[in-house]
């Protein structure tokens, strides 16, 4: 996990002044996509009066979402309005003008994945061949009761439950 919060705060550390990143962007950013959540936990993990500028990063809305209680919310707007940062009358940060934007016009600085960019009939093309074996095993697995009612009746089983047991002996 250490290795993963140095990537995520070395993100953050580049956040210019006057501008705001969201927790979502710091984490493509960082090569690490869907892992916003892990930006707040690496942030919160910081001591107090660290140098990084935390106050820089919002959620997807522009909000703060520092809790209120312990005055990190109202810490981070005072920090941000210093910085020229405005918020509307929401208390949201307007993305579109204060959003971070990275050199090169892209928004996330992670490059698609090539084969999620490939047709689904070249993706089938390109998939190994699985053995019937393979392919039962992947299948979802059913209960029972569910293999049970979906297979077909017998007449040698239907016969059994009908017929009282048999003692042997």
């Amino acid at each position: 996990m250490k290795g993963v919060f140095t990537r995520l705060l070395a993100v953050v550390r580049r956040i210019p002044r006057g501008r705001v990143a969201t927790y979502g962007q710091v984490a493509a950013l960082a090569g690490l996509p869907r892992y916003a959540r892990h930006v707040g936990y690496a942030l919160h993990a910081q001591p107090a009066g660290t140098p990084l500028p935390w106050h820089r990063v919002v959620n997807a809305r522009g909000g703060i979402s520092v809790r209120p209680w312990d005055g990190g919310a109202e810490t981070q707007r005072l920090r941000l309005e210093a910085e020229g940062v405005q918020f509307d009358a929401r208390g949201r940060v307007p993305l579109e003008r204060y959003g971070w934007k990275r050199a090169g016009g892209t928004r996330n600085a992670v490059r698609p994945d090539p084969v999620a960019r490939r047709s689904a009939a070249a993706q089938r093309l390109a998939a190994p061949r699985r053995s019937a074996t393979a392919r039962r095993l992947a299948a979802p697995r059913r209960s029972a009761t569910a293999r049970r009612l979906a297979a077909p009746r017998r007449a040698s089983t239907a016969r059994r439950r009908l017929d009282p047991p048999r003692r042997l002996g």
